[in-house]
């Protein structure tokens, strides 16, 4: 096949594509979201979700700085060497 036929249908299939896609919904909803014009209504349930899982994880990262301390101040813990393959 020449350069030209192959050029040929790649512009009939991917422009008759592209068409089909800027008159549909789908396309009509990414070009407003390429244009900033999108609507996200806020879901208060959502919300207040997101705000205990951020709860949770502060909770969680303050437990592991504990757990974290108490291991470094215990008087039998002992050194971890560098490992086998280290020089």
């Amino acid at each position: 096949m020449d350069l030209e036929g192959l050029f040929a249908i790649t512009f009939l299939f991917g422009g008759g594509t592209l068409i089909l896609l800027s008159i549909s919904p789908v396309g009509r909803a990414l070009a407003d979201r390429l244009r900033g014009r999108v609507e996200r209504p806020m879901d208060p349930e959502l919300l207040a979700e997101v705000d205990a899982l951020r709860q949770e994880v502060a909770e969680l990262h303050e437990r592991v700085d504990f757990a974290e301390r108490i291991l470094l101040n215990s008087p039998d813990r002992k050194e971890i060497g560098r490992g086998e393959g280290a020089g």
